[in-house]
């Protein structure tokens, strides 16, 4: 069964946002955290620099109804040119006004409210944000009863 996912790059702090999240929605890594030190070496490939071994160069968090959430730190030493945008957006379709409260505050702390939850002109409770990463989210319940 296909599968989506939302991939995150961040610059030299993707482990203390995977882990805000991790927070955020009391689950844990699907495996391994995998490290730029941990690359064998092979022919041809230069040798991994010291400053980025530590780096995260793949993390995966399980966050709501089978999404995954997934990550990379993107040093510009493997040749990633990271930009940030306001182009991608996260959007949880929640199962009640409760959560999407919930997770509203605990992802707006320290970020921006773009705009704060309320019922919508179209019948469903939405706001969005900004978190303290820069990354933007969309947060909806949609109520049985519509306007």
């Amino acid at each position: 069964m296909a599968q989506v996912s939302t991939y995150l790059n961040f610059k030299n702090n993707t482990e203390e946002v995977f882990n805000f999240y991790k927070s955020v929605f009391n689950t844990e890594f699907l495996g391994e955290i995998s490290r730029f030190g941990s690359i064998p070496p092979h022919e041809g490939m230069p040798p991994i620099p010291d400053s980025i071994k530590n780096c995260i160069m793949h993390v995966a968090l399980p966050i709501t109804d089978g999404h995954l959430l997934m990550g990379t730190d993107a040093p510009e030493e493997m040749g990633f040119k990271l930009i940030h945008g306001n182009n991608i957006h996260i959007a949880i379709h929640t199962d009640t006004k409760e959560e999407a409260d919930s997770l509203y505050a605990k992802l707006s702390a320290g970020g921006t409210a773009d705009m704060p939850m309320a019922d919508m002109f179209w019948g469903d409770y939405y706001g969005s944000l900004t978190d303290k990463y820069g990354i933007k989210w969309m947060l909806n319940f949609a109520s049985a009863k519509k306007m």
